[in-house]
């Protein structure tokens, strides 16, 4: 099995890994609960509702700017959960990504991993959505590739080809200098091993311990993962004592 220190760059999915997503996405519902006082609607089951309808809208319409992709499943959310809307909630929440909150432990484990990495992000957002996200991550990424510019959804074929062509024609890395890191399965690993890429699992939910998969789409079949952490925090000091021993 290869080390850790072994690849040349790390290409992150950024929002559930870097990005408290969850935290994000509940909070960004409140106007609409807050709307609808009788509905009774638990975080579990919004965000179990977000999941199904953010996978579906992204299939439906690839192309759709990701705040405009977000305002249709505050919708399709409210009508799932029997909950009145309006458009201006649903563009309120579509206009939340750059509200979501980072990770307490991203910037301090990014700063140590860029020093022995390069650092690309291949999102579903959108570029204004990403640029609020960025300031508050702590470092500089090599690049930055989005749904916007991609013009289609991960799990999609597209965005990988996009990645890994792109890889190779800004930095010249090849497919096995790649560690795709990841907290979901299904916009993620998935796709990731479909390509034949080497995968670190961020289980920040410990799925592979039985949690929840809170606002992520189920997938049928657990796709293999060369590394498993828990946090990103764990990453970086498994890096950090791989390049100290060498081992």
């Amino acid at each position: 099995m290869r080390r850790l220190t072994d690849y040349r760059v790390l290409t992150f999915d950024c929002y559930g890994t870097l990005i408290d997503w969850e935290t994000g996405i509940w909070d960004a519902l409140q106007p609409l609960i807050m709307r609808n006082r009788d509905a009774e609607v638990t975080r579990d089951d919004a965000l179990l509702a977000f999941g199904q309808c953010e996978s579906l809208q992204e299939q439906e319409t690839p192309d759709l700017l990701y705040s405009d992709l977000l305002a249709r499943v505050h919708g399709r959310i409210a009508d799932r959960l029997g909950m009145q809307t309006d458009p201006e909630l649903d563009e309120a929440f579509g206009a939340s990504v750059p509200d979501w909150p980072a990770f307490p432990d991203t910037a301090d484990a990014l700063r140590v991993l860029k020093r022995h990495f390069r650092l690309v992000i291949l999102s579903n957002v959108h570029k204004d959505g990403i640029a609020g996200s960025n300031r508050k991550l702590g470092v500089e990424f090599d690049a930055i590739y989005t749904a916007e510019e991609i013009g289609s959804y991960k799990p999609a074929d597209r965005n990988f080809e996009h990645l890994i062509a792109h890889l190779q024609s800004d930095f010249g890395l090849k497919r096995s200098d790649i560690l795709h890191t990841a907290q979901s399965l299904h916009h993620d690993h998935v796709p990731a091993k479909r390509f034949g890429l080497a995968n670190a699992w961020i289980d920040r939910q410990r799925l592979s311990e039985g949690g929840s998969w809170g606002a992520t789409e189920r997938v049928e079949t657990m796709p293999t993962t060369d590394f498993v952490f828990f946090s990103m925090g764990e990453m970086a000091a498994a890096v950090a004592a791989c390049a100290s021993t060498g081992a």
